[in-house]
């Protein structure tokens, strides 16, 4: 996933493969969170700022289907392909974890959802029938001050078993 000893430093540019879509982004400190690249640079807003210390989730992206916080994870030591919420699905075809985020109406005021939904979906790609306490475990760096865990929960269950096939 991270190769930091490997990834030479560009001066102020920055390669990324970004939902499937190579970027040389110049006038970028390597140096700069991910997330800032993300937001500032590409435009990307569904990764949010919530904490800049990686302990509430707001910013999880996948690297290589890994969920990681974009907030701790300087751009320039990326190795691998980012995927963003704007990547996991789209309007038309949503993700079934999207789609069961909707299912199951999570979202209250929906700061949190993206990085929720980011975690989730990498939860379920390590373990695809999660119990109530793999659920609760896997999901518990991602806060949510509205309090819809119990709706979450329910979510990532339907979510299981829509990609088991059920």
């Amino acid at each position: 996933m991270f190769r930091p000893e490997e990834t030479a430093k560009r001066g102020r540019r920055v390669k990324l493969t970004v939902n499937g879509t190579g970027h040389d982004i110049k006038d970028v400190e390597p140096e700069m969170p991910l997330l800032w690249v993300l937001r500032d640079e590409l435009g990307l807003t569904g990764p949010k700022y919530g904490c800049g210390i990686a302990q509430c989730g707001a910013c999880t992206v996948h690297i290589d289907g890994v969920a990681v916080r974009s907030c701790q994870v300087a751009a320039g030591d990326v190795w691998g392909a980012v995927t963003t919420i704007e990547g996991l699905g789209t309007p038309e075809a949503p993700h079934p974890v999207q789609a069961a985020w909707i299912e199951h109406q999570v979202a209250q005021c929906g700061y949190c959802q993206s990085g929720q939904i980011m975690q989730a979906a990498s939860l379920l790609a390590e373990t695809p029938a999660p119990s109530d306490a793999d659920i609760d475990d896997g999901m518990s760096g991602n806060l949510c001050r509205c309090g819809t865990y119990p709706r979450i929960r329910e979510a990532v269950k339907t979510a299981a078993a829509k990609l088991s096939g059920g």
